[in-house]
């Protein structure tokens, strides 16, 4: 396996950018996976407009933050997008800081994160994808829980995608449940541990995620695990699980 043979699953920020371009307006069928994916995206852009947005117990914010995702949520079809990696602006993808990378390097990096996401699927960090909010632990009626309903579609458009690559699982397990594990061969599951050997979460954690993400596309190894064995912090050390 070369340095360049494997996928990185990472999750989606619940910090988005406002910001769109109004020559990119989102359809269903968009980027990497909408080939696939269009359907099952259009039944939840139509139930979210139906719901007008989603209630605040679905989205999980109040306040100006519920205002602003119930908005966007309720205009998705033809709404101004952004490139994923520039959508997602929370910790851990603020800190695998894609913006600082050559050119050449980002566009070689971006096709190769993929992203599970409540309201698309999946996601390719170079998808142009629309301002949403919805987790994809959130339980949609009729859909239920977002893990449950595109378990099956995700599963496939990942088997059909990873062919013979490495997929390495920095996924948290809200996201790790939208994906049936045991269809897909050579995965490589990281987890961030304490010194003391547990598995951590929390802010810190996900800082220390974003930078693992960036080590791990950087890396000229073409051994994952040295790779993974190789990353230094000060807070945490990152340990292959599977």
């Amino acid at each position: 396996m070369t340095a360049q043979d494997f996928l990185l699953l990472l999750p989606p920020s619940e910090g988005k950018s406002e910001a769109g371009n109004q020559s990119h307006l989102w359809t269903p069928q968009l980027g990497a996976f909408g080939a696939v994916l269009e359907a099952f995206r259009a039944q939840i852009a139509t139930q979210l407009r139906k719901e007008k947005g989603g209630a605040q117990k679905l989205l999980g914010v109040s306040g100006g933050h519920l205002a602003r995702a119930q908005s966007c949520n309720m205009q998705l079809i033809n709404a101004p997008c952004l490139p994923a990696w520039q959508r997602y602006t929370g910790v851990v993808w603020d800190h695998l800081d894609l913006a600082s990378l050559t050119a050449a390097q980002r566009n070689a990096f971006i096709k190769r994160i993929i992203v599970p996401s409540g309201l698309l699927g999946l996601v390719r960090a170079d998808d142009q994808i629309p301002d949403y909010r919805l987790k994809m632990g959130a339980r949609l009626a009729p859909f239920g829980t977002m893990s449950k309903f595109w378990n099956e579609a995700i599963t496939d458009a990942l088997v059909a995608t990873v062919k013979k690559k490495a997929v390495i699982d920095l996924l948290p397990n809200e996201h790790r449940a939208a994906i049936n594990w045991d269809l897909l061969d050579n995965v490589v599951r990281v987890d961030l541990v304490s010194h003391s050997g547990a598995v951590v979460g929390g802010h810190n954690a996900k800082a220390a995620k974003g930078l693992l993400a960036r080590h791990l596309l950087v890396s000229t190894n073409a051994d994952v695990r040295r790779t993974v064995a190789s990353f230094k912090h000060p807070e945490y050390s990152a340990k292959v699980t599977t």
